[in-house]
């Protein structure tokens, strides 16, 4: 598919930071054929107000998915991550109202205090538990009061892909090496393919959806216990190799929240429906060639 073009006919651009992460990937994936800016780490320091603007200009929608994602590092730098996931993101912000682009800025669960126990309404009040939350929380705010006609906030959670580390791919590498895991099962959230979320963004970026939070998370729910069950089933393993343990085996310096469940009504003004069961993103993620070369290194043999 060609590029879109806008109602003058003009070729819509696109600019994506973070274009080396693993959702970057996906969203260049989910891209393809456009027209499209990359920019990875090493190209764009996103707290650089000159640098930013320069290459803002010219494009008509960007795509952040430039963020701290060290949780527990967050603690002891909160600085550093509210650099990236405030300061740089206000930046962007403020580019993109300068220029005229829409903003599409990919948040966190971790806004959220998980102490609930129904789905999180996109409205519903913030309370993050650790930095990184809080630093997250910053860029939200920044999205919504500086393009509040066309910033967009996708909260999302539980990210998985092909790209990078997480836990999908952890628990793969670890069904080759070990009789047993002990995974806890008193966090509650919904698993998400990166590369569905990569076409979600891309599906809202190129509709009329009315600006503000979305929550790009997976229909349904589970455990942390749950997830590698279920890979562990899809790759023919026993899935009572996982046992259960709690979050207090654990003790990390960043508290996570135990209910990270995100609900989805807003999809419904954008004309969308929410996406799909985490458990068939899960069977066809490990389908896909970069998964497909783990689940076979575990599919045979067990553990070592």
């Amino acid at each position: 598919m060609g590029a879109p073009e806008d109602a003058r006919g003009a070729v819509t651009r696109y600019l994506v930071t973070g274009a080396g992460g693993m959702l970057g990937q996906d969203l260049l994936a989910a891209l393809d054929g456009r027209a499209v800016t990359a920019l990875k780490r090493a190209d764009l320091d996103i707290t650089d107000p000159h640098a930013v603007h320069a290459l803002v200009d010219g494009h008509d929608v960007v795509f952040n998915a430039a963020a701290w994602t060290d949780v527990d590092g967050a603690e002891s730098a909160y600085e550093s991550a509210l650099a990236v996931n405030g300061t740089g993101v206000t930046v962007l912000a403020q580019a993109c109202r300068a220029y005229g682009a829409r903003l599409v800025h990919v948040s966190t669960d971790y806004v959220f205090n998980g102490a609930g126990t129904s789905p999180y309404a996109e409205d519903a009040p913030t309370e993050p538990l650790n930095a990184y939350g809080h630093s997250k929380l910053f860029g939200e705010t920044s999205v919504l009061t500086t393009l509040p006609d066309s910033g967009y906030v996708v909260r999302t959670a539980w990210l998985y892909g092909a790209q990078g580390r997480n836990f999908v791919k952890t628990m793969l590498r670890l069904a080759a090496t070990r009789d047993f895991l002990d995974v806890v099962d008193d966090q509650v959230g919904q698993p998400t393919w990166s590369r569905d979320l990569a076409v979600r963004l891309v599906e809202l970026a190129d509709s009329a959806a009315p600006a503000g939070i979305y929550h790009g998370t997976a229909s349904g729910q589970t455990t942390w216990h749950g997830l590698a069950q279920a890979v562990f089933e899809l790759c023919g393993l026993d899935p009572a190799r996982v046992r259960r343990t709690t979050s207090a085996a654990y003790v990390t310096p960043a508290a996570r929240p135990s209910y990270s469940v995100l609900g989805h009504d807003r999809w419904a003004v954008a004309g969308m429906a929410p996406m799909r069961d985490w458990h068939s993103m899960l069977a066809e993620a490990l389908r896909e060639p970069a998964f497909a070369a783990g689940v076979g290194a575990v599919g045979s043999g067990g553990a070592a």
